[in-house]
């Protein structure tokens, strides 16, 4: 875009001056027309990105729960080999819960990437996971903050945030990412455990740790919620239900 108003220029001294004004226009901008007279830079070459990597069917694999990512085969990507950054977060402190693995894992990879201290909430069961997710952090020359609980407790929500803001020493980006799904195909078969758990999970814990970290930030922070893809792909059972 930089380029449009003083090519126009140019076209307008070139009608009235002739070649002087040209000469007047790459003295003014030498930079301008060298950038002209430069030969084009080759990028790299473009992919089909639906063939780049592993695509269904899988092979069955179970896990008790919670289950881990590095248990998965093939391995899920969240951008370990091929997320750069660029440097757009640089100096912002984030904290996201589930950062362990899935979206949670990725958002934490890109933000250290991109400048960002990442804190990050996890279960307990998932300490594996999280110790590789410490290392891609502060891979990218950032600081992480690995902070196990259960955020269905509110109080743990509120130390979640307290211990998130001392470890970062602020906090600007909070990414509300954690959630639970366990399909029935009957109404009948969801207990009320179960769904206290996932409401527990997606919704109260989201309140919760929001509530806690208003405090916290200053207008230009960021506040991200996260959505079941079910909103807009749902599962095929679903729709045989009656």
């Amino acid at each position: 875009m930089t380029d449009k108003p003083s090519t126009a220029r140019t076209s307008r001294r070139s009608v009235v001056g002739g070649m002087a004004g040209g000469v007047l226009a790459a003295i003014a901008n030498p930079a301008q027309a060298q950038q002209s007279n430069a030969a084009p830079i080759a990028g790299p070459a473009k992919q089909d990105p639906t063939t780049q990597y592993p695509r269904p069917p899988f092979k069955p694999q179970q896990q008790e729960w919670p289950g881990l990512a590095g248990k998965m085969d093939p391995r899920p990507d969240h951008g370990e080999e091929s997320y750069k950054g660029s440097g757009r977060l640089a100096g912002r402190k984030a904290l996201i819960t589930g950062g362990d693995s899935g979206m949670g894992r990725a958002a934490a990879i890109a933000f250290a990437r991109e400048g960002a201290d990442v804190a990050f909430g996890y279960l307990p069961a998932e300490e594996a996971d999280a110790k590789e997710v410490v290392q891609l952090i502060e891979a990218a020359g950032r600081k992480a903050v690995p902070l196990p609980g259960d955020i269905r407790d509110e109080a743990f929500c509120q130390k979640l945030v307290e211990d998130a803001v001392a470890g970062l020493d602020g906090l600007d980006i909070l990414v509300s990412n954690a959630a639970r799904q366990q399909p029935q195909k009957e109404l009948a078969d969801i207990t009320t455990e179960a769904f206290d758990w996932t409401f527990k999970t997606n919704v109260y814990a989201m309140f919760w740790i929001t509530k806690a970290a208003l405090k916290h930030m200053d207008a230009g922070s960021s506040i991200i919620v996260t959505s079941s893809v079910n909103a807009y792909a749902p599962d095929e059972r679903w729709s045989t239900m009656p």
